[in-house]
């Protein structure tokens, strides 16, 4: 049976535990062996703060986090340090423009950093704070999208900005902590899916009906096959995978014209 750790933002730990509790992730839990994957323990956790002395008074006093303590970056790694000693795995899968809604020409200075902050930073920072107590020789991952690196209309909020950042970073940290402990870095940019997340941005029917229209291989992309993808990349098959960006898009990342385009109709 293989268990794992989850942090979790505040506000949505009640509601994941109570529906943990209640089976209702129990499906996405079955392991090839027919077992469950067993959670641990899940650990609050806000990545826009480093530590305790970054937490502003007002935050420290707003009602949304009575009753929680020790879910700064820095204290959930000492949390997890007191518990388990060391880990092998980290999973950075969180990201948050407050204006994503916006085009980049109308998007605040707030918001342009608070998605970079959230959205990139915030791998910089686990993974810094996280190291010392990694094994050497294992993995960490993240989540990217094309739109680091191709105009995505309607993405908007500084979140194109904060995805070429995580990319970037990506490389710089497989360098870093490649050198220091044997760590490997890499990021999975995946096609469009109907996740919570994705329909976030409003228009992600629209993106998965122009995916299976313009993709080399038309079908619809699973959620199974980027876990695969992760599977992989966290796994001794992929010992000598550092410092990349691996695309689970069904190719689309390859098409420079639409397919479905009248204008090419032959």
């Amino acid at each position: 049976m293989f268990s794992h750790l989850e942090l979790l933002f505040l506000q949505a730990l009640n509601i994941f535990e109570t529906s943990l509790r209640r089976g209702k992730f129990d499906e996405s839990r079955v392991l090839p062996n027919g077992s469950l994957m067993e959670i641990t323990k899940v650990y609050p956790l806000d990545a826009v703060y480093d530590g305790p002395e970054d937490v502003p008074d007002d935050v420290k006093t707003n009602n949304r986090y009575a009753g929680s303590s020790n879910w700064t970056v820095k204290e959930v790694v000492e949390s997890v340090k007191k518990d388990f000693g060391s880990i092998d795995i980290l999973v950075h899968s969180l990201a948050n423009g407050p204006e994503v809604s916006k085009p980049l020409l109308e998007t605040s200075r707030y918001g342009y950093l608070a998605a970079v902050s959230a959205s990139s930073y915030s791998f910089v920072s686990l993974l810094k704070h996280f190291l010392p107590i990694m094994n050497p020789g294992w993995v960490t991952i993240s989540s990217t999208y094309i739109a680091s690196e191709r105009t995505i209309p309607g993405y908007g909020g500084g979140m194109s900005s904060a995805k070429a950042a995580l990319e970037s970073d990506t490389r710089v940290l497989a360098f870093e902590a490649g050198k220091k402990t044997q760590i490997r870095v890499n990021t999975i940019s995946a096609g469009p899916l109907g996740s919570r997340a994705a329909k976030a941005i409003g228009f992600i029917k629209k993106m998965i009906d122009y995916s299976y229209s313009n993709a080399p291989l038309q079908k619809e992309l699973l959620a199974d096959e980027v876990s695969n993808a992760a599977a992989f990349l966290v796994s001794p098959l992929a010992s000598a995978v550092t410092g990349s960006v691996v695309y689970v898009d069904n190719g689309l990342n390859i098409m420079g014209l639409a397919g479905d385009s009248p204008t090419l109709a032959v």
